[in-house]
């Protein structure tokens, strides 16, 4: 197997993607074996996809998970692709949150440059789009601080899939 490692500077939502010597199946199946002998991950299969988190009780607001799909597409190598990323509602509700702003940003833009073109006062609307400004900066930090809450577990994960799946080669 490549030797797997650990990139120094993680992203809100770290990707990567590696190839290794053998069959799917045997790094499914070494996976869900994984998960079955250890109580400090939660395992769980579906199909390719692989998907590794925190049992609840060990779980705050900011816990990672990782989520792998192992593939084949030319016998004896197959391809890792995984993904850390928060809980999916987490996730959804910035990306919910970030678009409300856009939308609102817009639309007092829109506000703005239609006073502006009636020659009326637009103060409000660039008052209410600094504060959407700074609404999206704060959004951006809480992202980054949840991030830094999460990394130590982050590596937890990345050492318990690279355990595993080395074990396996």
């Amino acid at each position: 197997m490549a030797h797997l490692e650990r990139k120094s500077d993680i992203a809100l939502r770290p990707r990567f993607n590696y190839e290794l010597p053998g069959d799917k199946e045997h790094y499914l199946s070494a996976m869900e074996k994984a998960g079955q002998n250890q109580d400090e991950f939660v395992v769980t299969r579906l199909d390719d996809h692989v998907f590794v988190r925190f049992p609840k009780t060990k779980q705050h607001y900011w816990s990672p998970q990782l989520e792998m799909e192992i593939s084949s597409f030319e016998e004896g190598i197959s391809q890792l692709r995984g993904l850390f990323g928060p809980k999916p509602a987490v996730w959804t509700m910035f990306m919910f949150l970030h678009f409300v702003v856009a939308t609102l940003f817009i639309v007092a833009g829109a506000w703005a440059y239609s006073n502006y073109s009636l020659e009326e006062s637009f103060a409000l609307q660039l008052t209410i789009m600094g504060l959407l400004i700074i609404a999206w900066f704060v959004l951006y930090f809480a992202g980054r601080m949840g991030r830094l809450a999460g990394k130590e577990e982050i590596n937890r994960l990345f050492d318990f899939m690279k355990k595993t799946l080395e074990g396996e080669s």
